[in-house]
């Protein structure tokens, strides 16, 4: 029985190893500085200044990150509750990552003309829709692995485990298939050795097809080792039992101050933190004016820490608690912000540089470890914390309403970084708006009980 928990274990931490290279090949450090670069382009060759041309880029990708945040939303916790009534995860986990894998591989599409620009953001954040989709339901699990404590630490090795799945993705495309001047970053050989045509950027845009293999192959313990629970209650399921049983819950975690507090607290650090990795690589694009290379490394040194900060940070949870690791994650990444926005090629604050200083670059790898690591650790505790605040009986509700509220202001801070930018005209000051968020989630956390409250929960 022991041997079958690990397994099972094991395959649900697959979850995190398979999807990962959504977030890191895809939303931050490989697809989403190409995407900015060739939309820059299209805005260039269709009259605008530079800066303006910049600008429109970072305000399209924001646009398809806040609609994509809008439907998840309104969508998760009517799955959730729907998956809870009827008893089954799975087959909702299997349906959405059809959708993830035929998505994902439309991306190569995106030629260097900018002619399917936004056909393409459309395809990547429906891709995006179904990743988030499985994972609420993947997460749904978790409370079923382990009690609190352990739950802390099976969350934080889970979500370690996927990062190092994001660094060795990140290394393969860095070797093999990313190019530069028609070269491979790293080794300096030709894209997919020759198959592939460097002219048109099919090495960049192999992205797409690899994140869709990658997964359907990683996937495979998951759906080998993980399974619904045979005696999982189940219910004859339609959308008016489904609203019923939701309005339920909502009127619970209203009456719970602690949870209540929880869910609002992470809405909006977990919409900061979601604009920091979409961003990133944008923001080191428009603002450094890096090449694919530099942002990959910048990847990978991101991806390294947040494996081992998170790993770490999981240890943490399980000796003395989530809320303490929330607290102190969000502090550094409140810190990461304010130096980003007081930082470009001239100038750190009030600090005049060096024509040709390098010192931009250095601090934001610094700042690029600080986010990865940050918000490895916080991701982690923040479902840990959640697990502790789960009536038993229905987790996929649960974590449906903590996706609802992690994506419930989604579109707000893409859409502010995306007015901000237009209006000032400044990639820089576009990211102000995140650390009021930072400051705001930091702020709810005074009202979270540390031990969560299922005790309110069984009352209602």
């Amino acid at each position: 029985m022991a041997s079958v928990q690990k397994k099972r274990i094991w395959g649900w931490m697959a979850f995190d190893w398979a999807s990962q290279p959504i977030y890191t090949l895809g939303l931050t450090f490989i697809f989403g500085p190409y995407f900015a670069a060739v939309a820059t382009d299209y805005f260039l060759n269709s009259g605008a200044p530079i800066d303006q041309a910049k600008a429109n880029a970072q305000s399209m990708w924001s646009l398809g990150q806040s609609v994509a945040g809008l439907v998840i939303a309104i969508t998760a916790p009517i799955l959730g509750a729907w998956a809870d009534l009827s008893g089954r995860k799975i087959p909702w986990i299997a349906f959405f990552s059809v959708i993830y894998v035929v998505a994902t591989w439309m991306l190569w599409g995106l030629t260097p003309d900018g002619s399917r620009l936004a056909f393409t953001l459309v395809i990547f954040y429906v891709g995006f829709f179904a990743a988030e989709s499985a994972l609420n339901f993947t997460n749904a699990i978790l409370p079923s692995l382990g009690n609190d404590k352990e739950v802390g630490r099976i969350s934080g090795s889970g979500a370690a485990f996927g990062y190092w799945g994001g660094v060795l993705s990140l290394f393969i495309l860095l070797l093999f298939f990313v190019d530069t001047n028609g070269k491979t970053m790293l080794l300096e050989l030709e894209p997919a050795f020759g198959l592939l045509d460097a002219s048109q950027n099919e090495g960049t845009r192999a992205v797409g097809p690899f994140i869709a293999i990658w997964y359907a192959v990683f996937m495979i313990p998951f759906f080998l080792w993980v399974r619904d629970k045979r005696d999982a209650p189940t219910r004859r399921v339609n959308l008016v039992v489904v609203f019923r049983d939701l309005k339920s819950t909502i009127k619970g975690v209203l009456d719970s101050r602690s949870l209540s507090s929880f869910l609002l607290g992470s809405m909006l650090y977990r919409d900061a933190l979601n604009a920091l990795y979409a961003f990133g690589g944008v923001y080191a694009t428009l603002v450094l004016d890096w090449e694919t290379m530099q942002v990959g490394i910048f990847g990978i040194i991101g991806a390294i820490t947040a494996a081992i900060a998170t790993y770490i940070g999981g240890r943490f949870d399980q000796k003395i608690g989530p809320k303490p690791v929330i607290k102190t994650t969000v502090s550094v990444l409140v810190l990461v912000c304010i130096v980003i926005v007081s930082m470009n090629r001239e100038h750190i604050g009030p600090i005049a540089l060096a024509p040709g200083s390098n010192l931009p670059d250095i601090i934001f790898l610094i700042c690029g470890s600080a986010i990865g690591g940050a918000g490895g650790a916080l991701y982690a505790s923040s479902r840990s914390m959640m697990v502790r605040h789960t009536d038993p009986s229905r987790p996929a509700e649960a974590f449906g309403l903590f996706a609802l509220t992690g994506k419930a202001t989604a579109f707000l801070a893409p859409m502010l970084i995306g007015i901000v930018t237009y209006l000032t005209g400044n990639v820089q000051l576009g990211f102000v708006p995140v650390i009021v968020l930072f400051l705001l989630g930091m702020l709810m956390l005074r009202w979270v009980n540390s031990e969560g409250d299922r005790a309110e929960w069984s009352a209602h």
